[in-house]
């Protein structure tokens, strides 16, 4: 089922939430210990883990996790106090039940219980100040746009206008009706549905939500179908006949539950976790492959003429038309209106070049697209310009799975569905599994596909 952009967002906030308030835990003991001269001991491990488990108790029973965002700071402050004052007279009871307090530096004590609801609380206000920062200086924003004018739609808009964080900009309304029929208050008139699909195929509206009333269903189908060839998340105010359709899922925005039909998974939080994740893990990697990557670039370099980096127009997020880097392959480095995609005994391959597409390792420098921004660790893998522009009008949905990042590897990959795409069908099964990806991303899926690639390798039998 896919998840709603904002609700998928709280999900993984929690997950780092969690991770980050373990650390806070573990770390501020440890250090507080240390600033006390203290040496930490045996003890100390029995003290971290009942604290952890008191905490996660307590944070489950007075919902900590559930108030990101729907709540102001100081409201979620004083929950995180409760919280830990809570855990801090359960673990004072154990220790006086098991005589054990007098194992325990009281000043350590008192540092470690000032600095973990402290750490905890300035971790929530800098997630909210980096995405009320960005929002606001236009990174990140997403246009949204209404279709259908009515009492639903004023109200969504009316609320979200309230939320800088959610990283939305209002555009206004698109509707049939002529705008003296119109009773808007605080949305503006774009234009009729026609122009809503022109703009949606652009790229000039990110999101879409549906507000027609039951009896246009006809016209829903419609617009859904049209917006299908555009990178555009479309969500539909609930109606009856859209559970009858299938991979979507009910979400909520400003109060008012929705259905997601289209969306992406990074956004808001998600998009800051998953940009951490890509820094961090491709940071990493070209460190340790950077032998590796000197001696593969000699070996081109020396063995065929030509450039040792091969770079080639790719779809990007939302369509946009990236440059992805790959050692070169081949005597040609094609680039045009048509590329003929490598085959079984292809002539241009050259021999360092055949070695190196069977085993992925022309497409390291592609961690420096990461660094750049352009591309992901993990998400489906771009094709060639014009091999979009042939698809799209083939397999229908085709352009949904340029609504998050091209990656260096991707679920579609590790499933054996990779290199040559001599017909429809296995196209049609790659994109089958990119959108998978992007329906059911977690933080955990994407280190699953990573393992699977470092362990596994790719089961593909048609890269050549």
């Amino acid at each position: 089922m896919m998840r709603g952009a904002v609700q998928s967002s709280y999900d993984n906030a929690e997950l780092f939430l969690r991770v980050m308030d373990t650390l806070f835990i573990v770390g501020a003991l440890i250090a507080s210990v240390l600033l006390n001269k203290g040496v930490p001991g045996d003890h100390i491990y029995m003290l971290i883990t009942t604290a952890l488990l008191f905490f996660q108790v307590g944070a489950r029973f007075w919902g900590l996790y559930d108030s990101w965002q729907k709540l102001p700071l100081h409201e979620e402050a004083r929950q995180i106090v409760i919280v830990w004052c809570a855990v801090l007279i359960a673990l004072l009871a154990t220790g006086f039940a098991l005589h054990v307090t007098s194992d325990y530096s009281r000043i350590s004590l008192g540092l470690w219980s000032l600095m973990v609801p402290t750490l905890m609380v300035v971790q929530r206000a800098y997630l909210r100040h980096h995405i009320e920062r960005n929002a606001r200086q236009g990174v990140g924003v997403r246009i949204l746009a209404f279709v259908g004018a009515n009492r639903t739609a004023d109200r969504i808009a009316r609320q979200l206008s309230n939320r800088m964080w959610s990283g939305l900009r209002i555009a206004g309304v698109y509707d049939d009706r002529a705008a003296k029929r119109l009773n808007l208050r605080d949305l503006s008139l774009i234009g009729n549905f026609d122009r809503l699909v022109r703009d949606a195929r652009a790229g000039r509206v990110d999101f879409v939500f549906i507000t027609l009333p039951t009896y246009a269903e006809q016209r829903i189908d419609g617009l859904v179908r049209d917006l299908a060839d555009s990178t555009a998340s479309v969500f539909i105010v609930p109606d009856a006949y859209i559970f009858e359709r299938n991979q979507v899922n009910w979400c909520e925005v400003a109060g008012h539950p929705i259905i997601s039909v289209y969306d992406t998974p990074f956004f808001g939080v998600n998009g800051l976790l998953k940009r951490i994740e890509d820094v961090v893990i491709s940071s990493f990697i070209l460190l340790l492959i950077s032998p590796l990557m000197l001696a593969i670039a000699a070996a081109v370099r020396f063995t065929s003429p030509g450039p040792v980096i091969f770079k080639q127009r790719r779809y990007g997020l939302n369509g946009q038309i990236v440059e992805v880097w790959k050692f070169r392959s081949m005597t040609v480095t094609e680039d045009g209106d048509t590329v003929v995609q490598a085959t079984r005994g292809d002539s241009r391959i050259t021999p360092v070049g055949a070695f190196l597409r069977r085993t992925s390792l022309d497409e390291l420098p592609q961690f420096f697209n990461v660094l750049q921004g352009h591309m992901s660790i993990v998400g489906p893998r771009p094709h060639a310009v014009a091999h979009n522009e042939q698809y799209r009008a083939l397999i229908h949905g085709y352009m949904l799975r340029h609504k998050v990042k091209p990656g260096i590897t991707g679920w579609a990959q590790i499933n054996g569905w990779r290199g040559e795409t001599d017909c429809v069908e296995k196209m049609q099964k790659r994109v089958e599994y990119d959108m998978q990806y992007i329906r059911n991303w977690s933080l955990v899926m994407d280190m699953r596909i990573i393992l699977a690639t470092i362990f596994k390798g790719f089961r593909g039998q048609n890269a050549y």
